[in-house]
């Protein structure tokens, strides 16, 4: 009956998002959801710096939080140790801008995608015409930048073997990595790169319609938990079919983004 009564809740589209947090490192209340998030892959999910986050991603847990009456608790972990912690961390769901691969289905399982993205290349403006395809980027000299433990250092190793790779283990400030000419190109999903060059005006993200692949955007679920998964899945629905996430992301890098 529990999963009849929430899919008829969000069938009807009637649950808005509701941010409802607890600060980083607390003890979990009990019945919290418990949301495992990097804070660093713009505007998917971002730390804010006094232990809250922000983003696409973390508006829709929040809100699947507030149609379960359940408090959400933000937990940290990085791109390369999200597997490990999320079982470690007793994490209910991980969000955060995280593409469908063969490697996550090992520790997790998937919701339904909400989007679809792929990988496409940031650069200076001035090299617009240098960069564009994999074959003028996996060339000796060419420096690409590269953050490690998710798909896009997997994209990196797997297409630019002739490329100086330079590992940045920040992925907030790898972008102006580029900005001060430390490195030629960052090839990152197209969401991001949208994202990023709005505060970059000397940056380019190149082709994001024509990515050079493309990949499910999901949440992580906690393994072998059927009425998690119908949960947010009928969340995840509910806000595809009445709007919600295209809402987000127009406001987050659509022509008249105000995030």
């Amino acid at each position: 009956m529990r999963v009849r009564h929430v899919l008829a809740a969000v069938a009807a589209g009637v649950v808005s998002l509701v941010p409802v947090t607890v600060p980083a490192g607390a003890q979990a209340p009990d019945g919290a959801l418990r949301v495992c998030t990097t804070g660093d892959y713009a505007p998917y999910s971002i730390a804010d710096g006094h232990g809250g986050y922000r983003g696409i991603d973390i508006d829709l847990a929040s809100g699947l939080g507030g149609l379960l009456h359940r408090p959400v608790e933000f937990v940290p972990t990085t791109w390369p140790t999200l597997a490990a912690d999320f079982g470690a961390k007793n994490c209910d769901i991980a969000v955060g801008g995280i593409s469908a691969s063969a490697s996550r289905r090992a520790f997790s399982d998937f919701s339904m995608d909400y989007g679809t993205d792929g990988k496409t290349p940031i650069v200076r403006a001035a090299d617009t015409g240098k960069y564009a395809t994999i074959d003028q980027i996996n060339r000796p000299g060419v420096r690409v930048i590269v953050n490690p433990g998710g798909t896009n250092e997997q994209f990196a190793r797997a297409n630019f073997s002739a490329a100086q790779l330079i590992p940045w283990p920040d992925n907030t400030t790898i972008v102006d990595q580029i900005d001060k000419g430390r490195a030629d190109v960052f090839v990152t999903d197209s969401v991001e790169g949208r994202y990023r060059v709005r505060q970059h005006p000397d940056l380019r993200v190149l082709h994001p319609d024509k990515t050079f692949d493309s990949s499910g955007k999901i949440f992580l679920l906690r393994k072998n938990d059927p009425l998690l998964a119908a949960e947010v899945n009928g969340w995840l629905g509910a806000q595809l079919a009445t709007g919600g996430v295209n809402r987000l992301f127009d406001q987050w890098i659509g022509p008249n983004a105000t995030a």
